[in-house]
């Protein structure tokens, strides 16, 4: 068993910096019929393999493809532009559907009635948060398609970092902006009996477990709401959505990518700081296997508009590009496989890197052998929009 100890900074260092070198140094073999790494801590992904799957359990419904989108107006001075970033989203929808009506397009994902959680991503702060010109895009196509705006929620593991990137209701009226961890207004992470306010959105009946001992100081403490050896899902996947759209931006973390797959992770449990120093890539594989987030998930929209190639994936100014890209798919891993194509060309041009390392996408061969997607970039359909 492996014990982190972490401190604030410590902390936010590995979420600024460390995967990337995680994200290399770990090399896959096969163990009890799934990709392990050899010498790595146990953890429960089998507990994840047992629950039946559903008909729209990942990849989802569109095993494989991944649309993208470029053009080159979608953003204006660093700015996203929304009417492009709507046109963007709905030339996607129509590609990857089939469907010649954009309402039907969207139905073959959510049906009305039901909740549909927006999963964002602003742990970047206001420099690269996931795009309201993309949110405000996807909203307005769902509401068109029948999905009332209070079925509608926006959400993020961390309450006040959503605030802080403008996710709040003066800004999306009737909708619900959530996250797991959270301050009261005096900027407190205690309530009056002294438990933090992330304790009571986390479910204790859905965990990914791991033999990696978290250990965090008092101001550590509030981001991960709870120590040990157990990562809770947040109640919003286990209990307050039917349906998840995944909107991550195009990050790279090191060499590799932080895109769906690990927007969806470590966005869903606690106690990921001991994740992010011993198992990078099996918590991005393995947490999406388990079933709030494997059967929840439908559709993934990645926010490529403006994006980062190096110093991901915290925000760099020197760093930040505009991609003018947005991607979509049912399918994450295969949309990550895309992005990284992406990103790497990207380092490429800027001379950080002399030629694509695939070798660095280990969550992504582990995921495709847990059934949540294809990695292997000759087997996935590639549809390439220019709008420009």
């Amino acid at each position: 068993m492996k014990r982190h100890t972490f401190t604030r900074r410590k902390f936010f260092y590995f979420l600024s910096a460390g995967t990337a070198a995680l994200a290399i140094k770990q090399i896959p073999v096969i163990a009890s019929g799934f990709n392990q790494t050899q010498g790595k801590p146990a953890t429960n992904v089998s507990d994840a393999v047992k629950i039946p799957r559903k008909a729209s359990s990942m990849p989802g419904i569109f095993p494989g493809k991944v649309v993208h989108v470029k053009n080159v107006s979608s953003v204006a001075g660093d700015v996203p532009i929304d009417a492009e970033a709507y046109k963007m989203i709905e030339k996607a929808m129509l590609e990857l559907t089939g469907q010649k009506n954009l309402k039907k397009a969207w139905r073959m994902f959510v049906s009305p009635g039901e909740k549909i959680g927006l999963k964002v991503n602003p742990v970047a702060g206001t420099l690269l948060t996931t795009s309201h010109a993309v949110v405000r895009s996807v909203v307005k196509q769902l509401t068109d398609s029948g999905i009332s705006k209070k079925n509608i929620i926006i959400w993020d593991r961390r309450d006040m970092q959503l605030k802080e990137t403008g996710f709040t209701a003066e800004n999306y009226p009737g909708i619900r902006i959530m996250g797991t961890e959270m301050q009261d207004e005096a900027g407190g992470y205690h309530d009056s009996n002294g438990k933090l306010y992330g304790e009571k959105n986390i479910d204790r009946d859905w965990y990914y477990w791991a033999d990696v001992e978290g250990e965090y100081d008092a101001e550590t403490m509030p981001f991960m709401v709870n120590s040990g050896k157990y990562s809770y899902f947040t109640r919003i996947v286990t209990q307050e959505i039917d349906k998840i759209i995944n909107i991550p931006i195009l990050k790279n973390a090191g060499a590799s990518i932080t895109n769906a797959m690990k927007n969806l992770a470590y966005g869903s449990v606690t106690n990921t700081g001991r994740l992010h120093a011993a198992l990078w890539n099996e918590t991005c594989a393995e947490v999406c296997a388990f079933a709030p987030l494997r059967d929840k998930v439908v559709l993934n929209i990645c926010d490529g508009l403006r994006g980062c190639f190096n110093g991901g994936p915290g925000a760099n100014p020197e760093f930040i590009c505009n991609y003018n890209s947005i991607l979509v798919a049912s399918d994450p891993v295969a949309m990550d496989r895309v992005a990284y194509d992406i990103i790497a060309a990207k380092r490429i041009e800027e001379g950080l890197q002399k030629a694509p390392t695939p070798q660095v996408l280990t969550f992504l061969s582990m995921a495709s052998e847990l059934g949540l997607g294809i990695s292997d970039i000759s087997s996935i359909n590639l549809k390439l929009l220019d709008l420009s």
